[in-house]
């Protein structure tokens, strides 16, 4: 299995530099670190008094994979989880914050274990995590994958704006698609077919 630093660095690769796309909810973004985040930690970089787009885009990879490494692994107990989870838990928590437990939460109801849906990593979730792996430990990370392929085309059946993160111009698969499936093994990726008859209602 890669170490917590191997799986930053392989974030950080994915999310690229500095973009402030209109359309992403998260704003500013350098290193897949966004404006909120860093105005959470109080990561005023221009000394200036406030955060803002040109601290975001002072952010250095290092200070980023160090933000990830504590604020999205440690912090938030992903190390806790059972080691098969880490890679795709971790990415998707910088991805989409406390929705990526809420993922796995509700996968652990859905292989029958008492797990409130909180975004928090708790006793009762570690305990679930922990039996869930034991039970299904060639399946777990795959289901997991899954599951968070489909918390995208979800989230981008809801919001129009985000589907262009969800399916390319050309029909083929988008960037979340893509992500979600690294996690995934090859026999569970969809076929271009099957992304394109899912997504067939977005016009």
């Amino acid at each position: 299995m890669p170490s917590v630093e191997e799986i930053a660095d392989a974030i950080l690769a994915r999310e690229g530099g500095y973009v402030n796309d209109p359309d992403d909810p998260g704003g500013a973004t350098n290193y897949g670190v966004t404006v909120h985040t860093m105005r959470r930690l109080g990561l005023d970089l221009t000394g200036d008094g406030r955060v803002d787009a040109a601290d975001v885009r002072r952010l250095t990879r290092a200070q980023a994979r160090d933000i990830f490494v504590r604020h999205y692994f440690h912090d938030p107990g992903i190390s806790k989880l059972p080691v098969l989870l880490h890679a795709s838990v971790f990415d998707m928590a910088v991805n989409a914050g406390a929705y990526a437990v809420k993922i796995l939460q509700r996968l652990l109801g859905k292989m029958g274990f008492a797990v409130s849906v909180d975004g928090k990593i708790g006793p009762q979730t570690l305990l679930a995590a922990e039996r869930a792996a034991a039970v299904a430990p060639d399946h777990l990370a795959d289901a997991y994958g899954i599951e968070r392929r489909n918390y995208y085309y979800a989230l981008a059946d809801r919001r129009a704006k985000s589907r262009k993160y969800a399916r390319r111009r050309d029909g083929g698969k988008g960037g979340w698609i893509r992500r979600a499936e690294e996690f995934i093994s090859p026999r569970y990726h969809l076929s271009v077919a099957e992304h394109q008859a899912r997504t067939r209602g977005w016009g």
